[in-house]
């Protein structure tokens, strides 16, 4: 398991379109028997499969994962509360709730990008 001080220093997701199986281990910080595990646990996660059955998680993946780590490992939640939680009301409002948070962030980035560009 992983200690409380490590849960909150996830790298972050770098820009890229696909990731394998252990650069999604690292930037969660789960080991891949677990990513393949949480596959068959949760249908959010479907990450493409190419050539030899190789796994291939997009950006959505990687964040629905982590999400998932959270529930799991830091609020407590069993494998089928954190089912339940994802495909809920609250993963609605948690979404409508990151959206806007979102939508903040970038207008604040565009509000300093400009001031920026003033000087």
């Amino acid at each position: 398991m992983l200690e409380a001080t490590n849960n909150d220093e996830l790298p972050p997701i770098p820009g890229k379109r696909y990731f394998t199986i252990g650069e999604v281990s690292d930037l969660c910080q789960v080991k891949p028997h677990v990513l393949r595990y949480w596959e068959q646990e949760f249908p959010q996660l479907k990450p493409v499969k190419r050539r030899g059955n190789r796994r291939y998680y997009q950006r959505h993946d990687v964040i629905t994962i982590r999400q998932i780590r959270s529930l799991l490992y830091e609020q407590g939640f069993t494998i089928g509360g954190a089912r339940q939680r994802l495909s809920g009301d609250d993963a609605k409002e948690d979404l409508k709730v990151s959206n806007q948070v979102i939508k903040q962030m970038i207008s604040e980035l565009e509000d300093l990008r400009d001031i920026l560009k003033r000087r």
